[in-house]
């Protein structure tokens, strides 16, 4: 092939693929979090108030301002007895509903349905459909919500190496097409600023 044939394919293929990102977000509209009015996070923003008892500290992941990273917040925690129960309430917090500035990676009405850990470190995390019905698509949106999930469980209970996320007690491909849940993730603290 000549080297203007090929530029002529590529550049076909690059102004496709613009195009239908333009048309894809007229017709959709952009995510509600990239709409929203660039804030600040601060590190005392509101947290939703843990339930009476015993508390740990732990690191909850939010979408930071920009919208393309996640940034990670001290938050207590109510205390679980055991890996399992505590990585229960890790991901309980971690998919609540939040207060402005904070913005949630896990789409609303997510909610959990279990979770639990392998002898070597594995933890799936069992979420509702919404996770994947509610989710607002695309590849940067898809990372942050399953690293929001991975990253909650890898940081803060060093039992856990990696998670798998199902979807309605199911092994899913992905939540919107482009993260293999096939297997179980590490952590990846790249998509953290």
């Amino acid at each position: 092939m000549s080297p203007r044939r090929v530029l002529a394919i590529v550049g076909t293929v690059v102004f496709i693929v613009v195009f239908a990102a333009v048309v894809f977000y007229a017709k959709r509209g952009l995510p509600a979090w990239a709409r929203r009015a660039p804030q600040a996070v601060a590190a005392t923003a509101p947290a939703p108030a843990a339930p009476p008892g015993r508390k740990i500290k732990a690191r909850l992941f939010y979408v930071a301002d920009e919208g393309t990273r996640l940034t990670s917040i001290e938050r207590d925690v109510a205390y679980g007895e055991s890996a399992d129960d505590q990585a229960r309430e890790i991901v309980a917090a971690q998919i609540a509903p939040v207060a402005a500035p904070l913005v949630s990676a896990v789409p609303p009405g997510t909610t959990l349905r279990a979770v639990f850990i392998t002898r070597s470190g594995d933890a799936y995390v069992d979420l509702s459909r919404e996770v994947r019905s509610a989710h607002p698509g695309g590849s940067v949106n898809e990372l942050l919500t399953v690293y929001t999930i991975v990253n909650a469980l890898t940081v803060n209970l060093p039992a856990v190496t990696a998670v798998q996320v199902l979807v309605d007690g199911k092994e899913v491909d992905t939540l919107s097409g482009h993260v293999d849940l096939r297997r179980p993730l590490a952590k990846n603290l790249a998509w953290v600023q």
